[in-house]
């Protein structure tokens, strides 16, 4: 048996409201195309793992654990649009990582690789990071869609956790499997 595992870090949830609240009026303009991601599925992905077997969940969450022990808590901050695969065929509308995308893409690299000793796989397609808003079937113009969510404000936050995330593909729902706290700079405010 496998699962569809993958770590990320969440925003808090003053956040995730904050974002909801500015992207609600918004919606209905896009509902016949996007497909909008709920709130309570938000989260910044640093390893997607599509098929984790059951063997490798210890030493995955061991690793895991490692390599939040080995990243200081960062500042991160959601703000721009990020279009997958671009604006022009668009099938993933997202937030950006504007602020702390380094130590973010670190991390995801330790991701990476701690699924890799534990014996199973992640994507390792360019990692881009971001906040999944909606997504849809086809390929579509997202020119008007950059420009709404480039003029949000942005949203900031103190990361201080990584979390392990299950896909339940058939129920839609995502549930948290482990987590694991970063690093604590000395000497910070």
């Amino acid at each position: 048996m496998t699962a569809r595992l993958f770590s990320a870090v969440l925003p808090p949830l003053d956040v995730l409201e904050r974002i909801d609240a500015h992207l609600q009026p918004r919606r209905a303009a896009g509902s016949g195309t996007w497909r909008w991601t709920p709130m309570e599925n938000w989260h910044v992905t640093t390893a997607f793992m599509a098929s984790v077997p059951e063997r490798a969940r210890e030493p995955l969450d061991e690793l895991l654990a490692e390599a939040a022990a080995a990243t200081p808590a960062f500042d991160i901050r959601l703000a721009g649009t990020v279009c997958f695969p671009d604006p022009s065929r668009a099938r993933i509308l997202a937030l950006g990582v504007t602020q702390g995308a380094q130590e973010l893409e670190a991390l995801a690299q330790r991701c990476r690789n701690a699924a890799t000793r534990a014996g199973t796989s992640a994507d390792g397609a360019r990692y881009t990071g971001h906040l999944t808003l909606a997504r849809t079937h086809r390929g579509t113009e997202a020119t008007s869609w950059v420009r709404i969510v480039d003029s949000f404000p942005g949203w900031s936050w103190t990361a201080q956790e990584l979390v392990l995330i299950e896909s339940h593909l058939a129920e839609r729902r995502y549930e948290v499997v482990g987590r694991w706290p970063l690093a604590v700079v000395r000497g910070a405010r």
